[in-house]
């Protein structure tokens, strides 16, 4: 068979990252009209190029089929929408933002974070390729494109008055199988002083704390400034700063405009950048052993709820997140391990998930059920959801996590 070929520079992947076996896409959620057909699993297998150490799946499913019609929004998550206002605030400043200016979010989901450009009196557009999400925003007052984002729809744009003082992109690089595409529409759309900002998980952080649960379908690539860098180069854009964050487990802020843009690099960039070579991400021995930590994270998990099983503990889990699928279906683990999972999201309530098929209920309903152990799914997202649950506590229920290693609290 014939290699499959690095999507930022051609050359044949022919080094495993992480071989996760057979699963479905992580957003495909189970209909009741579904529940009685079977599935589509696709090999979730992430190469590491050895030319430009990108981080990558092959693409099984076109972004048509994937993301037209999406089940995640942003707006359900109390701690995402606290880091949006707070970058609409920062953004404001740094940048002078006001009445005169454009601002143009790429994915921009649900309006979670253009809503607050709009409460602050800046123009705003959304371009988002998801007409069920679309449609959400449009209702919060958000005007927004349906349309996936490229070179072609950042001509277009441009041409009809949107060139833009600021884009955002977060957590979106990861999600197009043509990056080189996507990442030219920046330089088509953005003011000559414009500012992109692009927001991913950063690839370090995923290796240190064995974050496999993020691999999914859905994300193509996985990312290190240092990669970064190179594909905003090839468009005519210059990275000069960048800041990291607590979020989805360890992310990246990239501040990036024009290369005869003014914006000074900062010390922050080579700071980031010598943390990288520091850990070999531009040498096969960064990779080494990723995999075997995966697996022994499997087999703790396993052990855990088997027994819990045996000792009559009922164990439900909390966050029908897409993380969560991919350790569910790379675990094995089903409905005899875990009777069911809540997800505040009204989207995903009364479904089953994807190859496992646990049913997903409300936080309310997993209430009911009065489980002794809940795994929380999105281990990011641990403290929060253990606050909105501290309910269990009362009958001296316990919270869990299994990423990066099994914690019971």
């Amino acid at each position: 068979m014939t290699a499959p070929t690095c999507r930022a520079c051609g050359a044949a992947l022919t080094r495993t990252f992480c071989d996760l076996g057979l699963s479905p896409l992580a957003n495909s959620y189970v209909t009741p009209e579904r529940r009685h057909r079977g599935e589509v699993f696709h090999p979730l297998h992430a190469y590491v190029c050895d030319a430009c150490w990108l981080v990558q799946l092959e693409a099984f499913e076109s972004p048509e089929a994937i993301f037209s019609d999406y089940a995640y929004f942003s707006g359900f998550s109390a701690g995402w929408l606290r880091h949006a206002e707070a970058y609409v605030a920062a953004m404001i400043e740094r940048f002078g933002l006001g009445p005169q200016s454009q601002v143009v979010e790429v994915a921009s989901n649900d309006g979670y974070l253009l809503q607050y450009f709009v409460a602050r009196g800046v123009p705003v557009l959304g371009v988002e390729p998801a007409a069920n999400v679309a449609r959400v925003a449009v209702e919060r007052g958000v005007p927004t494109e349906v349309a996936f984002f490229g070179r072609d729809t950042a001509r277009r744009l441009a041409a009809a008055g949107h060139r833009a003082d600021l884009t955002a992109a977060n957590n979106v690089l990861a999600h197009v199988p043509d990056i080189l595409d996507f990442t030219a529409g920046f330089a088509e759309i953005l003011k000559p002083e414009g500012v992109a900002t692009f927001e991913f998980p950063h690839l370090l952080r995923m290796i240190e704390s064995r974050q496999f649960d993020t691999i999914y379908h859905e994300h193509f690539s996985y990312l290190s400034l240092g990669v970064v860098i190179g594909l905003l180069r090839r468009q005519g854009l210059r990275v000069f700063d960048v800041e990291e964050w607590p979020t989805h487990g360890g992310s990246l802020r990239v501040f990036a405009c024009h290369e005869a843009a003014a914006h000074r690099p900062t010390p922050a960039l080579e700071q980031v950048v010598l943390s990288e070579w520091g850990a070999n991400l531009f040498d096969l021995s960064g990779y080494d052993g990723f995999g075997a930590a995966v697996a022994d994270i499997k087999c703790a998990a396993l052990r855990f709820l088997i027994e819990e099983r045996a000792a009559g503990r009922t164990v439900c889990a909390y966050g029908a997140a897409a993380k969560g699928n991919t350790f569910l279906n790379y675990c094995g683990i089903g409905p005899e391990l875990i009777r069911a999972v809540a997800d505040r999201s009204p989207h995903k309530q009364d479904t089953w998930l994807p190859g496992s098929r646990i049913p997903v209920v409300s936080p309310e309903e997993l209430l009911a059920m009065r489980p002794d152990t809940v795994l929380i799914l999105p281990w990011n997202l641990k403290d929060e959801i253990a606050g909105e649950m501290a309910a269990i506590r009362e009958w001296g229920g316990r919270f869990a996590v299994a990423i990066p290693e099994l914690t019971v609290f």
